[in-house]
């Protein structure tokens, strides 16, 4: 059985309880600008976004953080991955965001963990794509009501890279 397959029931399978490692913001959202937007955490987990934001998906090539933090203030998580991480675990996070229509999924320079998970307010780094709390990340932050633009989609926006 594929590698992916294997690990697909790991990483999306509900869970309770707190998860390990978390790291909570405090941005309180609204606040659209136009432009590139400097911001102080990569990949930033709020603050100001563009008034345009990023279609959820797959993407392969960095996407613009002013578009993805527009999303996570629609309710999206955005996974980050190290552009090095191996042919294998990339296929891995990929099946098992085949059926996630509110999460993001692109490369980021510089990143050091293998995947950050990234929520409006809210961020998890992990080591590989293998690490169980990232499901549970997924499971508890997609849509859900605490963020600025809760309820809106996560269609219809830009679908490009930089």
């Amino acid at each position: 059985m594929p590698r992916h397959l294997l690990i697909l029931p790991m990483l999306l399978s509900a869970c309770s309880g707190q998860i390990s490692g978390v790291q909570t913001f405090s941005y309180a959202g609204g606040d659209v600008r136009g432009g590139l937007i400097s911001y102080d955490h990569s990949p930033p987990a709020g603050g100001p976004y563009a008034p345009l934001w990023q279609t959820c998906g797959v993407y392969t090539a960095p996407i613009y953080p002013e578009y993805a933090v527009h999303s996570l203030a629609r309710g999206a998580v955005w996974l980050t991955y190290r552009p090095d991480l191996g042919p294998d675990d990339l296929a891995t996070l990929q099946a098992a965001l085949d059926q996630q229509p509110s999460v993001l999924l692109s490369p980021l320079d510089g990143q050091v963990a293998a995947v950050v998970a990234t929520a409006w307010n809210a961020q998890l780094e992990a080591p590989g794509v293998n690490d169980s709390r990232l499901r549970r990340f997924v499971q508890r932050y997609t849509n859900t009501k605490s963020v600025p633009e809760a309820g809106q989609a996560c269609t219809g926006g830009y679908a490009g890279t930089q």
